[in-house]
């Protein structure tokens, strides 16, 4: 039985949404509240795609490590001795306690709860007293490896062990993006956030410029003409658009002028882009700030935002303070985005709700909506 036919009578149909995109509605409330659905969501997009877990100089020395939860299966991503980046399960082999925990640098990794031993490759080194359990074999307990590799310096692990490369999965992205060298900046700032609101809404947000001259309108809004908007959707569910905007700062000026490799791009460059299933790229011709999206419940998502500059900035006596104030101009706009997707939750629990057309302006939205239905399946 499809998911759709177990929910409410009627709710399966999804025809308004698969139409034309002039005659095309939002989807309706139940997928961004219901728990099966969310579970749906796990199983065919998050343990089948490629995730990024953060920068690869967050875990810049061997003994590096950090532990993480990707909808509520535990992992940790640790640099060898050899200077290797791998990720294996954050489950005891003995009885499944987490090793880890948050970050820092280790030699090795102790299960807190009868010391179990692992190196930084998740290999067994040591269990107590299990010399005298029959058939124990080390080799056999080995911390569960997941796939691990890297973009531009962003770290990416996969649960699915028949996934195609990540050089294949990110190839559009890397055509579109290559340009900007984020193997050539480093990470100045980093920004956490939880937010009350499905992770569809984020992802559906940071990619809806019909709100931007309204919400954003005091902050960067008022320097972007949607008019002008190209967008180059992708049938993977991702998109690109290069556009003007000014810098993202209090004053519209440039604190650093262009990064080096895009010394040839006027100072109103701008771009935005998304490689599904929660990868987004925003930046301006003289920084990049992409946001990683978290589902942590069906109505509970964590937004962890990046700020990246040039790594010969980082030498400059004020970078700091400079890097400050554009983290701080963000946090404003991310702030501005919390109130109204929060709000886009609790609209969905109204007995009132009923989804709305789409504006021309959200054609990236309806090619993404359309996506999402054929990856999860609901109206299969």
């Amino acid at each position: 039985m499809a998911v759709s036919e177990a929910l409410a009578p009627g709710n399966g149909d999804f025809s308004s949404t698969r139409d034309a995109l002039h005659k095309a509605r939002h989807l309706p409330g139940y997928v961004y509240t219901s728990p099966e659905i969310y579970q749906l969501e796990k199983e065919k997009i998050f343990m089948k795609d490629w995730l990024c877990v953060g920068r690869m100089e967050e875990i810049e020395n061997p003994g590096d490590y950090m532990a993480l939860r990707i909808m509520d299966e535990p992992i940790v991503v640790a640099r060898d001795n050899d200077g290797k980046v791998g990720a294996f399960a954050n489950v005891c082999k003995h009885r499944g306690v987490e090793v880890a925990s948050g970050s820092g640098n280790t030699k090795e990794f102790s299960c807190p709860y009868h010391g179990w031993l692992y190196d930084l490759q998740g290999r067994l080194v040591g269990a107590p007293y299990m010399k005298e359990a029959a058939g124990f074999d080390p080799k056999s307990c080995r911390l569960t490896p997941l796939r691990c590799d890297q973009w531009r310096g962003w770290m990416f692990v996969n649960f699915d062990a028949d996934a195609v490369p990540l050089a294949e999965f990110a190839a559009e992205y890397e055509k579109e993006f290559a340009f900007l060298h984020h193997e050539k900046t480093r990470l100045a700032t980093k920004h956490v956030v939880d937010l009350d609101c499905n992770w569809k809404f984020v992802v559906e947000n940071v990619q809806d410029f019909y709100h931007v001259q309204v919400l954003h309108l005091d902050t960067f809004g008022g320097h972007i003409n949607i008019d002008d908007f190209v967008f180059n959707v992708k049938e993977n569910g991702g998109f690109s658009s290069f556009y003007d905007a000014a810098p993202d700062t209090p004053d519209s000026k440039s604190l650093f002028g262009q990064m080096p490799w895009l010394a040839d791009k006027p100072m109103s460059f701008a771009y935005t882009g998304y490689l599904p299933p929660h990868f987004h790229m925003f930046g301006r011709v003289d920084e990049s700030h992409p946001m990683v999206i978290w589902p942590l419940a069906p109505d509970k998502t964590r937004i962890i935002v990046y700020h990246v500059f040039p790594a010969e900035h980082f030498s400059q006596p004020d970078f700091v303070d400079k890097a400050k104030i554009y983290h701080d101009f963000l946090v404003k706009v991310v702030e501005e985005d919390r109130e109204m997707v929060n709000s886009l939750q609790r609209g969905m629990n109204s007995r009132m709700f009923e989804p709305g057309p789409l504006s021309r302006m959200e054609i990236n939205l309806h090619s993404l909506l359309n996506y999402y239905l054929d990856r999860v399946g609901l109206d299969a």
